[in-house]
């Protein structure tokens, strides 16, 4: 590591290897995809420091090939550690190439009739397995190849209101592939994925379809730390469903309340408080309103939004309100175990934050117990374990080393 790195923060960091690489800030944002100005407010700590996918996207760009390099001071790890950007990459899943071949396939041969209903039906129970399942992504993965096929099929074979309904499974369909997909394939299917099931929503021309496929797109957006393009695509969504929530199904006003929930965390990604803090009272507005009614997906109701309170007290450093409100929690009320894992994730990291290495490996390992696949396609809880390696001490070595093996870390 360059002696003049040591002791500053991450976007000084930044600024110093971007420099000494020659390259300008017009040239550096345009490649990760941000302004010079954004650039600029990193580099000078006017803004909080990206997260983990665009300090990824800045490696990149700056020819560094291990993470520790650019995270400083004001991001809690000591310069000493090591985070090989290979090791935080996407994490290959065996399910992958069937699910690119079915995406990616072409015929032009009339396909033979499909029944959008069980298509439907099909679709809802891979919803339910992907919440219900700790392999989540292998147990739904083994069966989105023949559900993308068949979905697709479905919109050839009906004619009609039928064809719009054939659209709005398929956009729900690509909505599945996105969840599946995060972390665990290229960047270009990711967004593949999600462009369809736009294309999708647009055709069955549905305002609450059109909403979700807002909330996928917004999803992919913001992994790529494109939060102005998230949030615009949630709000517009979230305008088109507000004239509806009177007289629409729980369902319409469940995605309303996902796209709030969506914004409060884009908002606190991008280090605005106050904005993450007024989308998320809306959201728990919304999710009184509906009682005990939970959205079939996206998973909104009472306790998800109780998880992204702790999620954004973490964006936005506040470690002890994101511990305070993940104890007032009991895990066992979500019902969805990726969504239980997440919590248990933010909650070490609430712990992280604080360097309490031995909290956040209690906590890391907890939400393993939950779900295996959640933890192990995490990027934040890669990171958070590879950390405890390094920082954990003598005391939890042994089994700081061996969760990191289990996750397939290098340790």
């Amino acid at each position: 590591m360059f002696d003049d790195l040591q002791g500053k923060k991450t976007g000084e960091r930044i600024q110093i290897i971007r420099e000494r690489k020659g390259m300008s800030r017009l040239i550096v944002a345009g490649l990760v995809g941000r302004s010079p100005q954004w650039l600029k407010d990193i580099e000078k700590s006017r803004r909080l420091p990206p997260r983990l996918p665009m300090l990824l996207r800045l490696a990149d760009v700056l020819g560094v090939g291990d993470l520790a390099v650019l995270i400083g001071t004001d991001m809690d790890l000591h310069t000493a550690v090591s985070l090989p950007v290979s090791s935080l990459r996407r994490i290959p899943h065996e399910a992958v190439p069937a699910i690119r071949e079915a995406i990616h396939s072409q015929t032009f041969t009339p396909p033979d009739p499909v029944d959008v209903k069980a298509v439907r039906q099909r679709t809802a129970d891979a919803w339910r397995l992907w919440h219900a399942s700790p392999t989540q992504r292998t147990d739904v993965g083994r069966i989105l190849p023949a559900l993308i096929t068949d979905a697709r099929a479905a919109t050839r074979t009906v004619d009609g209101p039928a064809r719009r309904t054939a659209y709005a499974v398929l956009a729900e369909v690509y909505a599945l592939c996105e969840q599946m997909l995060a972390w665990t394939s290229e960047p270009d299917l990711l967004m593949v994925a999600a462009d369809r099931g736009a294309t999708s929503a647009q055709e069955a021309d549905q305002p609450e379809t059109l909403a979700g496929a807002a909330w996928v797109l917004g999803n992919v957006h913001r992994a790529k730390g494109d939060y102005d393009t998230a949030l615009r695509l949630v709000m517009d969504a979230a305008a088109v469903l507000q004239p509806r929530l009177e007289d629409g199904p729980d369902s319409l006003r469940g995605m309303w309340g996902a796209l709030q929930l969506h914004a409060a965390i884009t908002c606190a990604r991008a280090g605005r408080d106050g904005d993450a803090w007024h989308h998320w009272e809306l959201a728990n507005g919304a999710a009184e309103r509906l009682g005990t009614y939970l959205h079939p997906w996206t998973q909104f109701g009472a306790a998800n939004v109780a998880v992204h309170a702790v999620s954004i007290g973490a964006d936005l450093s506040k470690s002890a309100a994101a511990r305070e409100r993940a104890e007032t929690i009991a895990p066992e009320t979500i019902p969805s175990l990726e969504r239980r894992s997440r919590l248990l994730i933010e909650t070490a990291r609430s712990y992280h934050l604080k360097r309490d290495y031995s909290g956040t490996l209690d906590w890391l390992r907890h939400a393993h117990k939950v779900s295996r696949e959640a933890v192990h396609y995490s990027p934040l809880a890669r990171q958070m374990a590879a950390d405890v390696v390094d920082h954990g001490g003598p005391l939890i070595e042994r089994k700081a080393k061996g969760f990191a093996q289990v996750l397939g870390l290098p340790v």
